[in-house]
């Protein structure tokens, strides 16, 4: 009869970050285990409160299912001697399934072993499983503590392992399994015991303990909307400060403080952040959106005292907003782009000069954005604005306080000082998108300098030979350049990325073959960044790299890679393919595109040249156009004039310059199919 399993690993406080990814590993290794050991279950679950990782096995079957095989061993010849007397090898073969050579038997002129095998208990197969089990796990940080070579993210305190009502008994670093529990840290007994599986959850919660994760932070979301409606507010919550919360706590109860109404004079971020990022609060708003002298936060307890608790969070963050009061003070004497004078001070990177010289790096790259994608004169003049004072405020002591402020704080001071407020919007947007799933720069002004910035960064980076390899990725360049990449297409920016380099390494002074070298560099950083984006869309693998050989445009290729799916999966283009193929291939023989129609030898080549050159023009607009649907539906009319024309012509002719001539048609065909795809690379359905 199935039983249910439950392991519970306790350990000090585990860093709230973390427990997501440690619950996920848990039950993923938990399946394979369990796949492995061919035992069947109904769910896995995994649960965890700070002190308690927890793995919860409904349905799990008693035993593992016997099992009976065939296990091949040698040939007959090889098994039996001439008087039918088993061999050493027809013995060894039995020895190693053991058997007696006797019960082997014989079949297809192969020794088969006949193997039976009992399958085990459930609770004898976790005696091991589990043990290996948290010795497996992962952790970004170890500890280790004590003499004990054992490492872990926090030093064990007990084990809880039950199969049903029985305990499944082993050690891991000193700490013997059992039925013993801890309660909560002041509410709860010091340790409690659990009878069986199935009452896990309801002896832990008279322990004052929530130990289901989502159910715990269904309460503490309904707790804090709560709390806000009765001090006539709306509580703004973030889902991953929410997250963070429901893993600080193990009970948690809701409350609301107050702060002084003189701190709503801050820009609201300078009050929001040390708030919500340094105290984990919950900012609480009005109806129409403006702050309110509230917050709220979760304590881990019950309501007994709230008062006391309340006025101690009432006093930590009076601290912090008394600091940013000060900092803003002192930051507003003087103007946004008085401050670029200190970020003379301030290295970028070794070698590479100081905030200054990128900002005025900056400057230069948003000109010629700005130029090649054919801003405004308007948008121009706020983008270079904003790429001068862009960096600014790094040297405020907001920022320096609350470095999660950069772009924010010179957003709001640049607003105060009387910039445009597309230039104050640009000055923030230029460090987005800051995370996977963060916004885009809504502004032109935005997107020229957050471009700009991130291709000066990748390219003063590689300069130094500091190119991402593996995991390693210090300066984020991977976000940057994916940013870069979701931001060209989901804003449709066609531009190329090369002229844009070339005048990055122009500021950094790179020459000879470091340039030829930068560009490749940059271009296959790009190219890695796109294919992930393909995958994300769905685009088939062999149509990534069907576009992927040229990357300049971004945004052209991405649309290459869309037309190329939708043609492919709307129609049948298996002849016109190997027709693009065909003469893809024979090109490659080709030195120069050069075509004289003297040379011409048959009526064949005469209309292959005719349906190129009605074709090029025709398929150059469209391209131009980004019209890559109908550039594919152009360059279709030449598959049956290439076929045609191997038919009734030898390319590699005997006659030089006749031979040189078909070559260069060939190339020219293929050079302007190439615009669209290289064809050769899509897999044609059989």
């Amino acid at each position: 009869m199935p039983k249910d399993l439950l392991l519970e690993i306790g350990t000090e406080e585990v860093p709230a970050h973390a427990m997501p990814g440690i619950l996920q590993e848990i039950k993923v290794n938990t399946e394979k285990a369990l796949k492995e050991l061919r035992l069947e279950y109904k769910e896995i679950r995994t649960l965890g409160t700070p002190r308690r990782m927890t793995l919860y096995v409904e349905g799990l079957s008693e035993r593992q299912p016997d099992i009976s095989s065939e296990r091949r061993g040698p040939s007959v010849q090889v098994a039996f001697d001439a008087d039918g007397n088993p061999t050493k090898a027809c013995e060894g073969f039995a020895r190693g399934q053991k058997l007696e050579a006797k019960d082997l038997v014989t079949k297809d002129g192969y020794v088969y072993a006949m193997v039976h095998e009992k399958g085990q208990e459930t609770a004898k197969l976790m005696e091991k499983m589990l043990p290996e089990l948290i010795c497996g796990l992962g952790f970004p940080n170890n500890m280790r503590w004590r003499d004990l070579e054992f490492k872990f993210i926090r030093p064990l305190r007990w084990i809880v392992a039950l199969y049903d009502d029985a305990v499944i008994s082993f050690e891991v670093a000193e700490v013997k399994s059992g039925r013993s529990s801890r309660g909560h840290r002041f509410l709860g007994d010091e340790s409690f015991e659990i009878a069986r599986a199935s009452e896990y959850e309801a002896a832990c919660e008279k322990q004052f303990i929530i130990v289901d994760p989502e159910r715990r932070q269904a309460m503490i979301k309904e707790q804090i909307e709560k709390v806000a409606i009765e001090n006539g507010g709306k509580v703004e919550i973030s889902a991953d400060l929410l997250e963070e919360v429901n893993y600080l706590v193990e009970y948690p109860t809701a409350l609301c403080g107050h702060f002084e109404e003189k701190y709503l004079e801050l820009p609201p971020e300078a009050v929001i952040t040390p708030m919500r990022d340094h105290q984990r609060y919950f900012p609480v708003k009005d109806k129409d959106g403006k702050l309110m002298p509230l917050f709220i936060t979760v304590r881990n307890g019950g309501s007994e005292y709230l008062e006391i608790v309340q006025h101690g969070n009432e006093r930590v963050l009076r601290a912090r907003l008394a600091d940013a009061q000060f900092f803003f003070d002192e930051d507003r004497k003087k103007s946004l782009e008085q401050h670029l004078e200190k970020t003379k001070t301030v290295v970028f990177q070794e070698g590479l000069g100081t905030i200054f010289d990128k900002s005025g790096r900056l400057v230069e790259l948003a000109e010629l954005i700005s130029d090649k994608i054919g801003a405004s004169a308007d948008d121009k003049k706020k983008a270079m604005r904003a790429a001068k004072l862009a960096k600014a405020d790094l040297v405020t002591g907001m920022v320096t306080e609350f470095t999660e402020l950069q772009g924010t704080m010179g957003r709001s001071y640049a607003l105060l000082d009387g910039e445009d407020e597309e230039v104050a919007q640009a000055i923030d947007e230029h460090y987005m998108p800051r995370f996977a799933g963060d916004a885009e720069p809504k502004t032109v002004a935005g997107r020229i300098v957050s471009l700009a910035d991130k291709i000066d960064n990748i390219v003063a980076t590689f300069s130094r030979g500091l190119i991402p390899t593996g995991s390693q990725d210090p300066f984020a360049l991977r976000r940057q350049a994916l940013g870069l990449v979701r931001m060209l297409i989901d804003e449709k920016i066609s531009v190329k990325l090369s002229d844009i380099v070339e005048k990055s390494m122009d500021q950094f002074k790179l020459e000879g073959d470091a340039r030829q070298k930068m560009q490749q560099d940059v271009a296959d950083f790009i190219r890695l960044r796109l294919k992930n984006v393909f995958e994300e869309e769905n685009i088939p693998y062999d149509v990534a790299d069907a576009v992927l050989s040229d990357t300049d445009d971004v945004y052209a290729v991405f649309c290459r890679a869309q037309a190329v799916s939708k043609e492919l999966s709307s129609q049948d283009l298996t002849t016109v393919i190997q027709a693009f193929v065909r003469a893809g291939n024979i090109a490659k023989k080709a030195d120069s595109t050069k075509i004289d129609e003297a040379f011409f030898e048959n009526d064949a080549e005469t209309a292959l040249y005719q349906a190129f050159t009605s074709a090029e023009g025709s398929v150059e607009s469209l391209i131009e156009g980004q019209d890559y649907v109908g550039a594919i539906d152009a360059l279709k009319d030449l598959a049956q004039p290439i076929d045609s024309f191997f038919d009734a012509v030898m390319v590699m002719a005997e006659d030089e310059k006749v031979r040189n001539n078909r070559l260069g048609l060939l190339k020219s065909i293929n050079d302007l199919i190439c615009k669209v795809a290289d064809f050769s690379k899509i897999v044609l359905k059989k």
